[in-house]
């Protein structure tokens, strides 16, 4: 098998990447370099107006390489924002681990799924190899929301198919399976009083609320459903009757049935507590995201496990209970898988990618784009 990596450049790139900070709503830095790198390797960019839609500093890039044969034009997507902390962040290369100095995150999610794609195209082009259309879409506000996939100017997108790398754990992971989510958002509305002198004239929204959840169905319901209360806020004082609460919370389902259950079981809760108590509840239930569920035999799942055997990897097809630009771009018609790349502990300042995972994911992508 022929090493189609310049391993040293792609170590050197991926460095680069991670120490441009840039936190949700603050990728304009970042995108900048993006710009000048895709460019150089001959994309034609675009920038959509993603980013005034969630009071951002830059849209999502839409990168378009015309193909050098006829294909199917192919998308291969990453999110350019990170979680903090992302400022100052000191890469180490040990062996073949790269990692921090501990006090940051390492930024590997997403920003080594860029650079398998930067080093990927570079091989393709200088090696002279054939490729059909290829579409590079590099996301903002993804961690807090898939906001930039949500708000993408899909008129630009010529692709009907995406790869995204994204997905956490091995590589050999592909993930065609993800929940849909909704975020419940309840006011609990009780009445005041003194709580020393006349409590009984009171009603405490906090004791509704309190109701309410010991009757509830939370954290993991069953194989598929997950549901959790986020956050909890109300009353003033200690003497203070609790007039309001404020609870934030969300559940989880891959099945969207399951998931409409689990939503009203939990309206039901805080109403029907309510109605004992004299309170009110007011519940709102949004859609994140819905779930989606993609067979081993549809054409860009096929072609990942192909891609994947040629390179003595062993396929996996799995389940995540996370959300991601995928669940979007499948809701929006855009057959999406998510495959791993190796990150490990994202999140966290102990993050780290190995090397030899990074050149695997670049020879991945190669092997995809020869396949398309």
């Amino acid at each position: 098998m022929i090493k189609n990596v310049n391993t040293q450049r792609l170590v050197e790139e991926f460095v680069s990447l991670t120490k441009i900070a840039s936190p949700s709503r603050q990728e304009k830095k970042f995108a900048a370099y993006m710009k000048d790198q895709l460019s150089a390797l001959g994309f034609t960019i675009e920038t959509d107006r993603a980013g005034e839609a969630i009071y951002g500093n830059v849209g999502n890039i839409i990168a378009t390489l015309p193909g050098t044969k006829n294909g199917e034009p192919l998308m291969f997507c990453c999110h350019m924002d990170t979680v903090m902390p992302c400022e100052n962040i000191r890469p180490i290369v040990d062996d073949d681990v790269i990692h921090t100095d501990g006090t940051t995150i390492l930024s590997g999610d997403d920003k080594g799924g860029i650079a398998a794609i930067l080093e990927a195209v570079r091989q393709i082009r200088e090696q002279g190899m054939p490729y059909g259309p290829i579409q590079v879409v590099l996301t903002i506000g993804e961690e807090i929301g898939m906001y930039g996939s949500k708000n993408l100017d899909y008129s630009k997108i010529k692709a009907h198919k995406a790869i995204i790398l994204d997905a956490d754990g091995p590589l050999g992971n592909i993930v065609v399976r993800g929940p849909a989510k909704d975020v419940i958002e309840v006011a609990v509305k009780g009445r005041t009083a003194h709580a020393g002198m006349y409590p009984e004239q009171g009603i405490s929204a906090i004791q509704v609320a309190a109701h309410a959840i010991d009757q509830m169905k939370l954290l993991r319901i069953d194989s598929d459903t997950t549901a959790n209360l986020g956050t909890i806020t109300g009353g003033t004082a200690t003497n203070i009757v609790a007039e309001q609460v404020h609870i934030v919370a969300e559940a989880r389902s891959l099945s969207n049935e399951k998931l409409a259950a689990q939503s009203l079981h939990m309206q039901a809760c805080f109403e029907n507590a309510a109605q004992v108590f004299g309170a009110s509840a007011e519940v709102q239930i949004q859609r994140s995201y819905d779930a989606f569920h993609l067979a081993a035999d549809i054409p860009i799942v096929a072609q990942c496990i192909a891609a994947m055997r040629s390179l003595e990897l062993e396929p996996k097809l799995v389940s995540t209970g996370g959300g991601s630009d995928c669940n979007v771009f499948n809701a929006r018609g855009i057959i999406a898988v998510d495959i791993a790349i190796g990150m490990t502990k994202v999140h966290t300042c102990e993050e780290s990618i190995k090397i030899s995972d990074l050149e695997m994911a670049v020879q991945l992508v190669i092997e995809i784009i020869k396949n398309n």
